[in-house]
């Protein structure tokens, strides 16, 4: 199914290049010159498949390229008084040069005229970066580059083209941040002070909505969207509660990572591994984004020992606030707010062996119980860490794993692997036998192949690991 998808996308593209060469031919005569702009020349550049396909249209008025477009197919105005057409069953968007001004502080307010003698290089000079200022003439294929673009391209920066032009759409500022976290582009210096500078509370919600799913759904790294922001100093008005994680603090026996602010991050960037596997992705991630909001108010310190006791109750508040402002789909809110309440339950549960019903009452609470499972296993992650770092002392229990018997294979687990992690982990001796009970038989064949083989795909580990601990030793759910 997913190779038919991809094939079809494929021809739709292929359809959508043979209609700019046909509007390209059109105009020709005309005195008219076409080019591809934006993305779609970044993307083929960085030999990256694009999705969408922007044509831009010069030398001609807009009577001439509409007369081009009729003969052609069905026309639509996208937007008559900003120079912006499509055909119907088209991909392709079509667009006339055009001049701007800001009147306003939001991402709409500016003035349009379109201008088809504006020139290539003053219709670039209103892109926001100079990677995507680049043009490529449809018919000869020459890469027109007024700014800089494919040195940047080269470099992996990612730099405004004008210092007064691009303070006009404060929306840039995000969009640097979800560019940034897509393509692993460093944002430069000159570009990251200007940014500073730029107000971004007059934004709608649907815009900033927008480029957050961008950073969340597409990115490898979705961390970098918020690190960028930070560095930029534009966490806030959108993202308040994400910036107040910075500096609390955390048990430096769990979370080696440091701060809340760093968990979250690390957090981040496993998620986004899962998102194939998820039923809801943007919940799966916006709930790894606030799955510890809580914890600003709940983390004490009592005798040198870091708490944060009841921090998924305390971090719905901020969740719903920070979805309230954000995002605009009601049933993404419940979905994410169910997921942050009921995180820490999972390992809990197995950590105190219990009960079968028990577990079922749990994944009937969850809205999308295999959801909740993904955003657990960031939490057993260290104690596969643990082994990877400590391999050569557990490889000793399996040297010969064919002349052992089952329980011998049984002891040498729990020697060499369960033992040092539940003293690693300071686990209650009183939850030790229920702790090793539940969890033996489950994954001494796992992490036995695991060291074999030298495996470094943690997550996948993780996630056999949870998934046996979630279910009773038969292996289905009981009804």
């Amino acid at each position: 199914m997913a190779t038919a998808f991809f094939a079809r996308r494929g021809d739709c593209m292929t359809r959508d290049r043979e209609t700019a060469r046909r509007i390209a031919q059109e105009v020709q005569p005309l005195g008219g010159s076409v080019y591809y702009v934006g993305g779609c020349v970044r993307d083929r550049l960085l030999g990256r498949e694009s999705k969408d396909l922007d044509i831009e249209v010069h030398g001609v008025t807009p009577q001439q390229l509409e007369i081009v477009l009729d003969r052609m197919g069905s026309r639509r105005t996208v937007g008559a008084s900003f120079g912006v057409y499509g055909l119907a069953g088209c991909g392709l968007d079509i667009a006339m040069p055009r001049r701007e001004a800001a009147v306003g502080r939001g991402h709409r307010d500016f003035t349009v005229e379109v201008d088809p003698w504006l020139g290539p290089e003053r219709a670039a000079r209103r892109r926001d970066f100079t990677v995507n200022a680049l043009m490529e003439d449809v018919l000869t294929g020459q890469v027109l580059d007024f700014f800089g673009g494919r040195e940047d391209l080269r470099r992996g920066l990612l730099r405004h083209v004008d210092d007064h032009s691009f303070p006009e759409d404060p929306l840039r500022v995000l969009r640097g941040a979800q560019f940034a976290a897509r393509f692993g582009f460093t944002v430069a210096e000159e570009t990251v002070a200007l940014c500073r500078t730029m107000d971004l509370s007059a934004l709608s919600r649907e815009r900033v909505e927008g480029e957050l799913q961008k950073a969340l759904l597409q990115a490898p790294r979705p961390s970098i969207f918020f690190r960028t922001l930070d560095i930029m100093h534009q966490l806030r008005p959108w993202f308040t509660e994400v910036q107040r994680l910075q500096g609390v603090p955390q048990p430096p026996r769990y979370h080696g990572e440091g701060d809340v602010w760093e968990h979250t991050m690390a957090v981040l960037d496993t998620a986004a591994g899962l998102r194939p596997q998820a039923a809801q992705p943007m919940a799966l991630m916006l709930a790894a984004l606030a799955h510890d909001f809580g914890k600003v108010t709940a983390t004490t310190e009592s005798g040198g020992v870091i708490h944060a006791y009841g921090h998924e109750e305390a971090g719905l508040l901020p969740a719903e606030d920070f979805l309230r402002r954000v995002i605009g789909e009601k049933a993404l809110h419940r979905c994410v707010k169910n997921l942050v309440a009921l995180h820490m339950k999972p390992n809990a549960m197995a950590l105190s062996g219990a009960s079968v019903k028990s577990t079922n009452r749990l994944l009937d609470a969850a809205i999308e119980p295999e959801d909740l499972i993904l955003v657990t296993r960031e939490y057993l992650l260290p104690f596969l860490r643990f082994i990877r770092d400590n391999k050569k002392v557990y490889r000793a229990a399996f040297q010969n794993p064919g002349g052992m018997r089952t329980e011998a294979r049984y002891e040498g687990l729990k020697q060499y692997i369960l033992h040092p992690i539940l003293a690693r982990f300071a686990i209650p001796e009183a939850h030790q036998p229920y702790y090793i009970t539940y969890y033996v038989e489950g994954i001494m064949a796992i992490v036995k192949e695991w060291l074999r083989k030298d495996c470094s795909d943690e997550v996948e580990t993780v996630a056999r690991i949870i998934e046996a601990c979630v279910r009773p030793k038969g292996g289905d759910y009981e009804a």
